[in-house]
């Protein structure tokens, strides 16, 4: 089943020669370089570089634990426990402190309004005793001759 190519491949002998156009080795850029490949054609090619090899450093060894960090670490859940604690209070005490709070602007409001009110009520107060009863001053004083005493008289109706 298998027939016979019906055209032959042919690839060009390598040139000794260097062909129009092609790069001298002081003109290949760093990183590339002139390479054959398994059918025999030279072309460039970029390549990978073998790593420089670092000097080994030497792996410090591991420090003690301070004392401050164990101490933290072992407090750690204890904070955390009461912090849990503390929420799970005021959690159960929420009804009580909205109540508080309530009572609290309820007198802040009764302050507030009594500040205003008051100062208003006397001044009311004071403006309508002054007009309903006016207090009215007479005075008689008489005198005879010219160095001679004065008297008189104040009458309040």
């Amino acid at each position: 089943m298998h027939s016979p190519t019906p055209y032959e491949i042919t690839t060009l002998p390598p040139q000794t020669t260097p062909i129009h156009g092609a790069m001298l080795a002081h003109e290949i850029p760093p990183g590339v370089q002139l390479v054959t490949l398994p059918g025999g054609i030279r072309t460039l090619a970029y390549t990978h570089q073998p790593p420089a090899e670092t000097p080994q450093q030497a792996v410090p060894a591991a420090a003690p634990i301070p004392t401050w960090a164990k101490t933290t670490a072992l407090l750690t859940p204890t904070i955390g426990g009461g912090i849990a604690a503390a929420g799970i209070g005021l959690s159960y005490a929420a009804p009580g402190l909205i109540a508080m709070s309530h009572a609290l602007w309820s007198a802040v409001a009764l302050i507030a309004a009594g500040t205003i009110a008051l100062p208003l009520l006397l001044r009311t107060t004071r403006g309508r005793t002054r007009r309903t009863t006016p207090t009215h001053i007479t005075q008689n004083i008489t005198a005879t001759g010219l160095f001679g005493r004065a008297n008189g008289t104040i009458n309040h109706h």
